[in-house]
């Protein structure tokens, strides 16, 4: 983690660490600690994202500080990705579920496909994931994320550097509407 915030230090300057406030269990907000792989300032994810960040991203290597989110009890090994807090007010009450568990550095969306799933698809993975919530489970999660990121699928959405904003199951994922294809 030294030689990786050494690089990200002398390619992005600092803050070396990305902090973000993100809901956990029951929807209790923490701060959710990762290395920086983006630009400061405005401007779209693709046009901020850094080779660098791209490469850290693609290994998932920016992830490697949120290892203290689970140390601190946070987060968990494996559990849903932790979102925004934005999104808590537009999930279904299906969807909410999700925050019935710790969120986890990796999960059964992140195994499925990462950011190359629709929103619907990765709720729909996250809500089995709690019903069938299991050591077997998680140790099953943490083998094939090993493949996962070796073979670095749905690193990104099929046309955004990151994902595009939850906006509530009322309206249609970006890469379901008419004409665009997935």
């Amino acid at each position: 983690m030294a030689v990786i915030a050494i690089f990200v230090r002398v390619r992005l300057g600092s803050p070396i660490l990305f902090r973000q406030v993100r809901p956990g269990k029951d929807g209790a907000l923490f701060t959710l600690v990762k290395f920086r792989t983006m630009r400061n300032g405005s401007g779209a994810d693709a046009e901020r994202m850094t080779p660098l960040g791209h490469r850290l991203r693609s290994t998932s290597l920016d992830e490697l500080p949120s290892l203290w989110n689970v140390l601190r009890g946070d987060m968990s090994l494996v559990g849903p990705r932790p979102l925004l807090p934005a999104y808590l007010l537009r999930y279904t009450p299906e969807q909410a579920r999700r925050h019935e568990v710790r969120p986890g550095l990796t999960g059964l969306a992140q195994v499925r496909g990462r950011n190359a799933l629709s929103w619907a698809d990765k709720f729909a993975a996250d809500t089995q994931y709690v019903d069938t919530l299991n050591l077997k489970t998680d140790l099953w999660i943490l083998w094939a994320t090993i493949s996962a990121v070796i073979s670095r699928r749905g690193i990104s959405a099929s046309d955004s550097e990151t994902m595009p904003e939850f906006m509530g199951s009322g309206q249609p994922d970006e890469r379901e509407l008419p004409g665009r294809r997935t």
